[in-house]
């Protein structure tokens, strides 16, 4: 069998888990909406469908002082169950097993009412938690046990306790959040008496038939965390508790390093895994930037784990599982680390979805049904949009023909998978090109559709993009002045100083690539020495928290120059949970960011600037052009509007602020449509 590790059933006490995949544990903000559990139950009922052998739902707080923001998901009585019961009923028809996640933010809680082992205010929170008493913790390990009881009474197999990722039960283990001395804090056996307590208490309530993990921090990456012989301590108390399986962990949130960002390398922290895995005898389950099956049948078969956690990638593709079993991975639409519209949405209290799969977590509002006429569609434009909306439309039965001018499909993600970090855009194209292939999609290449050729068709969809927005400057058409086309297409390699003008997410690539370029890090692989060295992580753990000092700047002299209008940070609209990772890369390559930037001028001496009333000139060999996006669209488009209803989508609609979650979602809008 094709990966035959991966999909090898397991035997867990009375229970049998189908196979080595594990769904890990996703906040997605339904939780909390008018009918949220039934958008839940189908979210999950949906990936269980598809094969997944066990679910781990997303954090819910066992009380209101451990909830991570107002109104969020909390189950503390018996009204709460039936919600709850939406969810597993939707998962165990299909034979999947479940459990339910439950999390105590801690000092992480963003209200006032947050409660930890000292009052050590956590620098991701504006609050001081207040301390616990010795009366108060014992209440917080009883609302564990009553909240693990209330899953069972819902239907769970099971609980994850959360351990990990810097939430309450994490402060207790680590020295500098627990500055306690009595039985709670001091030495080691102290700090993690109350994870093992509530171990203990919630197995000797429900018994041995009920499926107890345990989400172990193997790798806080923090200041004065754990060293790995002290996880492995608490990892072996956790065993003789009563614990199930132990899920591995990975940073604490307040961390200033990344955990699973697309340019961590794949698996990068599963040596971690493999450690734990020789000093205990429960299953260990590993997670952190796994994406693919072969990935995970590796891992298994190098004994790094006994179970897969993969979060993420059921969001970009509910049938992961299935496909894989059928031997059809180059069909599966993978994540691509990205985290723009499910952290990142998250973060600004929206549901969360992905970014190439725009059902996740709309299911219900967004049913896949099969066309009442089939109809002949033609789609101008191989980029993102026009590639997704050729996938949508095939499948709900249309007869689709894509027009593309340039001799390869892609479009701008061809630019965006040749940046430094980003090469997981690649497979995002293959996946792209796969299922265009499978669908029986007649592809054009290299032809410039016209009227003529589009005069059949029943309708016609416009997806011909953007190409870059061209300030005006004195000189912007000197022969020094590029394209971030041309740099990103490697027609044209920038000179030593290089003035980058827009510091958007585009000049942020640009300037990444620059840098990678004199490093002379293009189109390296990812390598797990230089990412530990870039970041400053000690895999081997033997300092506290994993950290070993500042990140490695780079040593190559160059001078490359982040420029931007307004007075504010760079890179303000990137990502919240990624930006901060683009801003601190550039930092440590030396590339020099100028906000305030009013342009007057390009010459021979080079890029005449004003800032703040004071002249400057960047004394460049180029300047590379990122202010900014148009539409690209075909001449005859009014024309066409008179034989045929048209759509327009993607860049062609709007090139403003256009990113690829926009595109795609437009696809499958105007997809469902036809």
């Amino acid at each position: 069998m094709l990966y035959s590790h991966l999909f090898t059933p397991y035997q867990l006490g009375s229970t049998t888990l189908n196979n080595r995949v594990v769904m890990g544990s996703m906040h997605t903000n339904l939780e909390e909406l008018s009918q949220g559990f039934e958008r839940l139950a189908a979210f999950y009922g949906e990936r269980a469908r598809a094969g997944v052998g066990l679910i781990i739902t997303g954090g819910i707080s066992p009380n209101q002082e451990g909830i991570l923001a107002p109104n969020r998901s909390v189950l503390d009585s018996i009204e709460g169950v039936e919600q709850h019961r939406l969810i597993t009923k939707a998962v165990k028809k299909h034979d999947t097993k479940i459990c339910m996640q439950i999390l105590h933010a801690g000092r992480y809680g963003y209200h006032s009412k947050q409660v930890a082992p000292s009052a050590i205010q956590a620098s991701i929170s504006p609050y001081t938690p207040a301390e616990l008493t010795h009366q108060q913790i014992e209440k917080q390990i009883d609302d564990f046990v009553q909240c693990a009881k209330l899953a069972k009474k819902a239907g769970y197999d099971g609980v994850e306790i959360m351990g990990s990722e810097g939430y309450l039960i994490n402060q207790f283990i680590v020295k500098a959040t627990n500055h306690r001395d009595d039985q709670w804090g001091g030495s080691y056996k102290n700090r993690i008496r109350f994870a093992v307590s509530i171990v203990k208490q919630v197995r000797a309530a429900l018994g041995r038939d009920f499926i107890v993990i345990f989400r172990l921090s193997l790798l806080d990456l923090v200041e004065g965390g754990s060293t790995f012989d002290e996880v492995l301590q608490l990892a072996q108390e956790l065993e003789r508790a009563g614990v199930d399986m132990l899920n591995s962990g990975i940073g604490w949130h307040e961390s200033r390093i990344p955990t699973i960002a697309t340019s961590v390398p794949r698996a990068f922290f599963s040596s971690l895994s493999q450690r734990l895995k020789t000093a205990v005898t429960v299953p260990v389950i590993t997670s952190n930037r796994i994406n693919t099956p072969e990935v995970a049948e590796q891992l298994l078969a190098g004994k790094h784990a006994d179970f897969i956690s993969m979060a993420r990638p059921f969001l970009a593709d509910s049938q992961f599982v299935s496909k894989a079993k059928a031997g059809n991975s180059d069909q599966i639409n993978t994540c691509i680390g990205c985290n723009q519209a499910c952290l990142d949405n998250i973060f600004i209290n929206l549901p969360a979805t992905c970014i190439v799969n725009p059902r996740a977590c709309n299911e219900t509002l967004m049913p896949v049904n099969k066309a009442n006429k089939v109809k002949q569609v033609a789609i101008v434009g191989g980029g993102a949009a026009g590639m997704a909306c050729a996938i949508y439309a095939a499948e709900r039965g249309h007869q689709v023909t894509l027009f593309e001018s340039a001799l390869e499909l892609g479009g701008q993600l061809l630019l965006a998978a040749n940046v430094p970090g980003k090469e997981e855009f690649r497979e995002t194209l293959r996946y792209f090109k796969s299922r265009l292939k499978n669908l029986n999609v007649t592809i054009n290449l290299n032809i410039k559709a016209n009227i003529a050729a589009l005069a059949r068709f029943d309708h016609c969809v416009i997806a011909t993009g953007v190409t870059g927005l061209t300030p005006q400057i004195e000189g912007i058409k000197l022969p020094n002045v590029i394209s971030y086309e041309a740099v990103l297409s490697a027609k044209v390699k920038p000179g030593e100083k290089i003035a980058i003008i827009g510091a958007g997410g585009i000049g942020f690539d640009v300037a990444a690539y620059i840098v990678a370029m004199k490093n002379q890090c293009l189109n390296l692989e990812p390598s797990n020495l230089r990412f530990s060295e870039q970041w400053g992580i000690d895999l081997s753990v033997g300092n506290a928290g994993g950290i070993k000092g500042k990140p490695v700047k780079s040593t190559v002299s160059s001078e490359v120059y982040l420029l931007q209008r307004k007075l504010r940070k760079h890179g303000a609209d990137l990502g919240k949970t990624t930006g901060w990772i683009h801003r601190e890369h550039l930092k440590q390559q030396g590339v020099k960011m100028l906000a305030a930037v009013n342009y007057k001028k390009i010459d021979e001496e080079g890029l005449h600037l004003n800032i703040r009333n004071r002249e400057r000139v960047l004394n460049v060999d180029h300047v590379v052009i990122c202010s900014g996006q148009q539409s690209v669209l075909p001449e005859y488009h009014h024309q066409l509007s008179s034989l045929m209803p048209v759509s327009y989508i993607g860049g062609a609609l709007n090139a403003e602020k256009l990113d690829l979650q926009r595109a795609i979602g437009d696809a499958f809008s105007v997809a469902q449509s036809l």
